[in-house]
C-alpha cells in the first residue's frame, strides 16, 4: 500500500493560491478538504481478533498432544492479543474493510464538512466541495444547488475518476491542482464572476 503522507504546508499552500486564481474567475466558491482517514475503524481490529480467537480451539483438536481447558484458553486470549495488535496497524486494518464501507464513512464525512465548512450558507447557493480521504482512497466533489442548477453533477464524474487515481499513486497534491484546474474551467463556463468576493477562506483543510 502507498505510504499516507499529508501535504507539506509548502504543497498546502499551492493548493490555496490554485483555489484562489480559479476563484478569481467565476462566482463559485471552492472548499478543498484532507482526511487522512474517514474513521478509526477501532473495531475492525477487535472484531477479526475475537473471530480469530474463536476458531482457535478447533484448530487446536488437529494437534497431536491434549490440552487443558485452561491451556486453551491462555492461546485464545493470546491469539486475540496478537491479532488484535497486528490488525491495529493502518496499512493492514484499512485491507480488511469492505470497500462499501470505507466509501459509506468517508462519503458521511464527506457532507460533513460541506457543512461545517459553510459551503451551504453562500450567497447564491455556490459552494463547492473537493474532498479526499487518503486511507480510504475516495474523493467526491459536493456542489451545492446553485451550482447543480447549471452543472449537471455527473459532470464531476470524470474528474473524480481522474482524481481518485492520482491519490492511489500517491500523487494527491497533483490531483488536488488537475482537479481544481478542471473544477475552474467547468464554473468559469457555467458560473462565471459577476462580482468580486471570498466568503470563505481558500486554505487546505487537513484532517488528521
Amino acid at each position: 500500500m502507498i505510504d499516507m503522507t499529508l501535504l507539506d504546508a509548502e504543497q498546502q499552500d499551492k493548493v490555496a493560491i490554485a483555489i484562489s486564481e480559479v476563484e478569481k474567475t467565476t462566482d463559485a466558491e471552492l472548499v478543498a478538504v484532507l482526511a487522512k482517514r474517514s474513521d478509526s475503524y477501532h473495531y475492525i481490529p477487535l472484531l477479526w481478533a475475537a473471530l480469530c480467537a474463536l476458531v482457535t480451539p478447533a484448530v487446536l483438536k488437529f494437534l497431536p498432544f491434549w490440552l487443558e481447558a485452561s491451556g486453551v484458553y491462555a492461546i485464545q486470549l493470546a491469539v486475540f492479543v496478537v491479532v488484535a495488535a497486528l490488525l491495529s496497524i493502518p496499512a493492514l486494518s484499512i485491507r480488511l474493510i469492505p470497500k462499501a464501507v470505507r466509501f459509506w464513512r468517508a462519503s458521511n464525512l464527506a457532507r460533513r464538512q460541506f457543512l461545517e465548512n459553510n459551503l451551504h450558507c453562500t450567497e447564491g447557493e455556490v459552494g463547492v466541495l473537493i474532498f479526499v480521504s487518503e486511507a480510504e482512497r475516495y474523493v467526491e466533489i459536493i456542489a451545492d444547488r446553485g451550482i447543480n442548477q447549471h452543472v449537471d453533477p455527473k459532470t464531476w464524474e470524470t474528474i473524480v475518476a481522474n482524481f481518485t487515481e492520482a491519490v492511489k499513486r500517491g500523487e494527491t497534491l497533483q490531483g488536488f491542482l488537475d482537479c481544481i484546474q478542471r473544477c475552474g474551467e467547468l464554473l468559469r463556463e457555467h458560473v462565471p464572476a459577476t462580482a468580486q468576493k471570498n466568503e470563505l477562506p481558500n486554505r487546505l483543510v487537513v484532517l488528521n
